[in-house]
């Protein structure tokens, strides 16, 4: 999945029909999911969090940026929290496959599209940053609002797009790409707030303070505190001790600002380690807010490595790993549909989530969908599905040691791939849907019959490109499938071989999908998309020669 989540701050936080309006123009976008809207009347400022694909999310921060120009207006505003604009600060997050790259490039072309049609200097922060001292939203936003007019005119804060003079009303926006931050809470089996402090200061990358020989905390000569590495401390991670009286119990409050450098299970580990040195228990954790999928993944992994398992498990087994080795049930109901951002946004189909009883009753229903398309993207899942097994059985046989790595990158690209077919065969049953009702579309008119041209030239494109696109994850499944039958242990062979079977069954019958959509498709691209799943079907026939010739001489 390729999601972008997108966290503006707005300068504003206590008139609602401004809040309103914005969050109004953000979930207008097609593909957009508003997650939350959170004001502060101290601050005057509210941050929105909105995710969806990547160019539905640049038009929602777009339009927002666009309407926050023209509501706020910053020579009244007045709040506790810095500033410099009325769209203050514009970070683009990736989650799922989407890489940090394609949020930086994101952030430019928002950035440019902003200054040139807005006229509203921009700068850009974090990984976005054209140059280092940029890469800091607080030294961008020294001197604020009220400064900025200076600080254009000197020639190295010039924005990175947009005009160098400051906007009347909306003074400057500052855009950029930066990791998910994920806010961790750790619960300790005391009340006492000064002892989770201490754990807090022990593992955050700050450190601790520095203290003197009488016991004093040192400063330096500008009052600072001075401070020294904790003996766990963990980079991007900030942590702070406090007691939650709802909950009976103290927490070490974490916000992780790059899960990737520090995960969430990392942190989990270090605050044990020190709370065991004070004669501490954690008893469990919390996420607050959303918490992307790859986190909760790579806690599930490393609870199997620690038990000598595959760590290439399916989401469900590594969702169920996670939530029990960091008891994120303890003190609240963690709901991964409504935790884990991905799940939140798109929860799986009908067909994925449902029974197999279910599937299949719906399949033999007198309906049209669930079809051939579904069931050939349900044998490659389940092809996948039984090459990840035999990855995992071979992992743990003795022997196997050496390949390991190996078997474990084969076993996690096959549970990817079984991910990616089974939300396929919900995906095929929609785009025959879009197809049947383009169909119905009126042509009573001329204008109604053009629109409903296009609207089944379109449909059917969408038609073609899930099996197509299946094709090509069995594919792959298939080759999968070959290399554990060679690699894997001779025990499983057959399944190995059943796998292979299942692969080629979906690579086949998703290209009898194709080919039947491309006769309804009035499109010169259908020569190539017909040529593609031809060779797709060639290179299957090989595979699968060679799997058939493998079995035949081994079993």
């Amino acid at each position: 999945m390729r999601l972008v989540e997108c966290v503006p701050n707005f300068s504003e936080g206590r008139d609602r029909r401004v809040i309103d309006a914005i969050a109004a123009v953000i979930a207008s976008v097609d593909g957009v999911r508003l997650l939350d809207v959170d004001p502060g009347m101290a601050t005057n400022r509210t941050v929105f969090t909105f995710v969806g694909p990547a160019q539905a999310v640049a038009q929602a921060a777009f339009l927002s940026i666009e309407l926050s120009a023209t509501l706020i207006d910053m020579r009244a505003h007045k709040g506790a929290h810095p500033r410099i604009g009325a769209a203050d600060v514009v970070p683009f997050v990736p989650l799922g496959a989407t890489t940090m790259q394609e949020c930086v490039e994101l952030a430019e072309r928002l950035a440019r599209r902003v200054g040139d049609e807005l006229k509203i200097p921009v700068y850009l922060y974090e990984a976005a940053a054209s140059r280092p001292e940029r890469r800091s939203l607080s030294e961008i936003r020294k001197g604020e609002y009220e400064g900025l007019p200076d600080r254009l005119k000197h020639p190295d804060w010039a924005p990175d797009f947009g005009p160098a003079r400051s906007h009347a009303r909306a003074g400057a926006v500052v855009i950029g790409a930066r990791e998910f931050l994920i806010a961790f809470n750790v619960n300790l089996n005391t009340r006492d707030r000064k002892l989770a402090n201490v754990i807090a200061q022990n593992i955050r990358e700050t450190g601790r303070p520095k203290r003197g020989p009488d016991g004093k905390v040192l400063k330096d000569s500008g009052g600072q505190t001075v401070t020294e590495a904790g003996p766990s401390m963990l980079p991007a991670t900030r942590a702070t001790g406090w007691y939650i009286e709802e909950y009976g119990r103290a927490q070490v409050s974490i916000n992780l600002t790059d899960y990737r450098t520090t995960p969430p299970h990392r942190a989990f580990a270090a605050v044990e380690a020190e709370a065991a040195k004070i004669g501490l228990r954690v008893t469990g954790s919390e996420v607050v807010g959303l918490i992307p999928l790859e986190a909760i993944r790579m806690a599930g992994r490393d609870a199997l490595l620690r038990q000598g398992k595959s760590p290439a498990a399916s989401d469900a087994e590594l969702l169920h790993l996670a939530r029990m080795t960091l008891g994120l049930d303890e003190v609240s109901d963690f709901d991964p549909d409504k935790k884990v951002i991905e799940r939140s946004v798109a929860p799986p189909g009908p067909l994925a989530r449902g029974t197999v009883e279910a599937l299949a009753g719906n399949v033999s229903s007198a309906t049209p969908a669930p079809g051939g398309g579904s069931v050939a993207a349900l044998c490659g899942s389940l092809s996948a599905a039984l090459t990840a097994m035999v990855a995992g059985i071979s992992y743990e046989h003795n022997g196997f040691e050496s390949r390991r790595e190996s078997l474990a990158q084969l076993g996690a690209e096959a549970q990817s791939l079984c991910t990616e077919m089974l939300a396929a065969m919900d995906e095929d049953t929609a785009a025959f849907n879009r197809l049947m009702e383009a169909n119905r579309r009126p042509r009573a008119t001329e204008q109604d019959r053009l629109a409903r041209e296009e609207a089944i030239r379109e449909a059917t494109r969408g038609a073609i490109d899930v099996p197509l696109a299946v094709m090509k994850q069995a594919l792959r499944a298939l080759e999968l499938a070959e290399l554990i039958a060679r690699q894997g242990a001779q025990t499983a062979l057959s399944d190995a071989g059943v796998a292979a079977l299942a692969a080629a069954a979906a690579v086949e019958g998703a290209y009898y999908n194709v080919r039947i959509n491309l006769r309804g498709l009035a499109d010169p691209s259908a020569p190539s998309i017909k040529a593609e799943a031809t060779a797709l079907m060639a290179r299957m026939a090989e595979v699968q020669k060679r799997v058939g010739g493998l079995m035949t001489q081994a079993l």
